[in-house]
């Protein structure tokens, strides 16, 4: 049997049963869609997780508050203070950068277009410490940190929340922090991520923040690079040495804080991603199972329903070639 007289006797037998045909095609199609979909989404968060442990470096800590108990009663972890920042600054020994992190929501408002976004006090080295680049104006200075200036510093994402076409527009612009004035000096290029992204935040000075927006010191973490040449465990005990000294934390008594390697934290983070991916590509496999199962006992019917054809067909002198050819 030639091939075109096969390809034409199988289009025959499609449309003679097109339901059923269209149906056995959209098993196999769901299948294959789920499974290339549920690869690329985690293969995309994957990717995005690797790009933060890239711009992390191998030697960032991170220090955060721990929930403290109080004669049995456990309170709130309210136990880092800008306070710390300072000490950590001016007595050890192995940092290069400390930076903190002061957040909290709040409107900002620009020429009668607002928007609700988190508010992050920082320092002069966040870009630095995180390597982001600041892709319009300048980061704040330290200068103008200590002497409480209102000026801030844009998430890319920000110049779109207040509906502008030109995110440079925002440049030099007087902006409303909960009613307070303060002049954008700079935008940051965008850095992409999840819903936690820093795009969307509006970055202060901390000393501005603590003292003329929140009326808090109490941070959300501290940040720290570690000199070159310094291991981060070696970091870590000069750290915890600090601030357990800035705390007041008595021999034997646990810390009322913590202290994380973030690229480690991430490196987790992948594999448990890894995991879930895997996870998500067997629950998709199943549905391409199915579609091929729903494939093989189609065919069964079909051979099944055409068995006096094929006998024919095999009686003319059609070989077993002949027919497998027109039933694939």
């Amino acid at each position: 049997m030639l091939l075109g007289e096969i390809l034409r006797v199988a289009l025959q037998s499609i449309r003679a049963n097109i339901i059923r045909s269209c149906l056995t095609m959209l098993g196999i199609i769901i299948g294959v869609a789920a499974v290339i979909t549920m690869l690329a989404a985690g293969s995309g968060a994957q990717q995005q997780i690797e790009e933060q442990i890239d711009a992390l470096g191998a030697n960032v800590l991170n220090i955060t508050a721990e929930t403290w108990f109080l004669r049995g009663v456990a309170r709130d972890a309210l136990t880092l203070e800008v306070e710390d920042v300072w000490a950590l600054r001016e007595h050890a020994q192995h940092l290069d950068a400390v930076v903190p992190t002061l957040e909290d929501r709040g409107q900002i408002t620009y020429d009668g277009r607002n928007t609700n976004t988190r508010l992050v006090g920082t320092t002069a080295d966040f870009a630095d410490i995180f390597n982001y680049d600041v892709r319009y104006g300048r980061m704040f200075t330290e200068a103008e940190d200590q002497a409480r200036q209102r000026v801030a510093v844009a998430g890319a994402s920000i110049p779109q929340y207040l509906d502008l076409d030109n995110p440079a527009d925002l440049l030099g612009e007087r902006v409303f922090v909960r009613g307070i004035p303060f002049t954008v000096v700079g935008i940051f290029d965008e850095i992409g991520g999840d819903y936690n992204s820093p795009d969307q935040n509006f970055f202060l000075p901390v000393r501005t923040a603590e003292t003329r927006v929140f009326g808090s010191e109490d941070l959300e973490d501290i940040s720290v690079r570690v000199v070159p040449d310094v291991s981060l465990e070696t970091a870590m005990v000069d750290v915890e040495r600090v601030l357990r000294a800035e705390h007041r934390i008595l021999p034997g008594m646990p810390n009322d804080f913590a202290i994380y390697d973030r690229k480690q934290f991430l490196e987790t983070r992948e594999e448990a991603q890894q995991t879930f991916t895997m996870l998500l590509a067997s629950i998709a496999g199943v549905s391409l199972l199915v579609g091929g199962i729903g494939i093989m006992n189609i065919m069964l019917v079909s051979v099944t329903e055409r068995t006096r054809e094929i006998g024919i067909r095999m009686a003319l002198g059609a070989t077993r070639f002949n027919i497998m050819s027109q039933f694939m």
